[in-house]
């Protein structure tokens, strides 16, 4: 009788076990979906390849950046037409977000992430901040529902 609790036992624990392993793999499988999606917009910047980044949006997205001047804090509202019609004009010096780190927190379809960035013209560094990402899962594939950004010149990495 023993025996057959302890075997019972083992099943258990080892299909709890098995059960929290897959839940991780598809967890992280969904955060790879969501960081690449994220990335193909950095790297359509990079490329000036305004079609390949506007991919990446909802059409009903935001994009907003938190201005801190003068001591007031303010919400500037920005366009993701205008957003693309900037990566596509053509411009001598590229358009480079650094991303330090992806915090990536998903429930369902719905994806935040957290990305301390880096934004570079050229060689030179122009500012760094945060991003703010929302990703929403539609019809099998995650798009940019909304960014919003901070801002600094200084203590950049």
């Amino acid at each position: 009788m023993k025996n057959h609790i302890a075997f019972l036992l083992s099943v258990l624990i080892w299909g709890a076990a098995t059960m929290n392993i897959f839940a991780q793999e598809s967890k992280s499988e969904a955060e790879k979906e969501v960081v690449a999606v994220i990335q193909q917009l950095f790297d359509g910047m990079r490329a000036a390849d305004s079609t390949a980044v506007g991919k990446t949006f909802h059409p009903d997205a935001r994009m907003q950046t938190v201005v801190a001047k003068e001591g007031t804090i303010k919400l500037h509202t920005g366009s993701v037409e205008k957003f693309l019609t900037a990566i596509g004009t053509p411009h001598e010096e590229i358009y480079n977000e650094v991303i330090h780190d992806y915090d990536v927190r998903i429930d369902g379809e719905l994806a935040s992430v957290w990305t301390p960035y880096t934004f570079k013209l050229g060689e030179n560094i122009s500012h760094c901040g945060v991003n703010a990402f929302q990703l929403v899962k539609l019809d099998g594939k995650w798009l940019i529902l909304q960014v919003t950004d901070t801002r600094h010149k200084e203590n950049c990495q």
